[in-house]
């Protein structure tokens, strides 16, 4: 299969073996996979990042010298599944491939390829279909707006609380939609980019402020 590779620190398009799923994994299409900003910054310090997680204890899956395929926030198409899933299905899933072995994490693992690749395996039991025929571009944006929906409910916000959103990237809009659907207001939003403050009213913030004019 063809894939965008991560090799001697830039991206080039090459071949490489497609995988194959394990017993509770499925075997699916990439359709749309978004950049994120962790992608970049993997891109341009990767060598730097396992360094970094190693001295904080952690284990990094990703080897320095090895090649990568990136892409976490993506959409695709059920090629095989002995699950609950059929041939065709439009379906997203948490990045993270379990296995007898342990979990490894989709498209930042020098083990597992994400989908900057034609194909990728996915999970079953992380895996959902996507409803009421939502366009694959729109549902790839399930990653990012559950890291922000999560944030808030690790936030436990009791409702009398004005939240500053600091930064309206993906993310920071994701947080301000989420805030919106708890009702917890006023929602302040800040950053820098006339654009991203001009996002920030779209998704529901109450008082956005340019940290160049003012204090949040």
């Amino acid at each position: 299969m063809r894939a965008v590779i991560r090799r001697d620190g830039k991206l080039v398009v090459d071949q490489m073996a497609a995988p194959t799923p394990a017993p509770g994994q499925l075997l699916a299409k990439s359709l749309v996979c978004g950049i994120c900003g962790s992608d970049l910054h993997m891109l341009d310090h990767y060598d730097h990042m396992i360094d970094l997680t190693e001295r904080l204890g952690g284990i990094s899956q990703m080897r320095k010298g090895a090649d990568t395929v990136f892409g976490h926030e993506f959409c695709c198409e059920v090629l095989e599944s002995s699950g609950g899933f059929k041939a065709g299905d439009v379906v997203v899933s948490l990045p993270v491939l379990l296995s007898a072995s342990g979990g490894d994490s989709i498209g930042l693992s020098s083990n597992t390829p994400g989908a900057f690749a034609e194909t990728l395996v996915l999970s079953e039991m992380l895996t959902l279909k996507v409803p009421n025929g939502l366009a694959p571009e729109h549902a790839a944006l399930t990653e990012p707006l559950a890291v922000g929906v999560h944030a808030v409910e690790k936030g436990m916000l009791k409702g009398d609380e004005a939240p500053l959103v600091v930064g309206c990237g993906p993310v920071g809009l994701a947080v301000i939609a989420a805030l919106r659907l708890k009702n917890i207001r006023p929602i302040v939003a800040a950053d820098f980019s006339p654009k991203r403050r001009e996002l920030a009213v779209k998704m529901g913030a109450d008082i956005v402020v340019d940290p160049a004019q003012e204090d949040p």
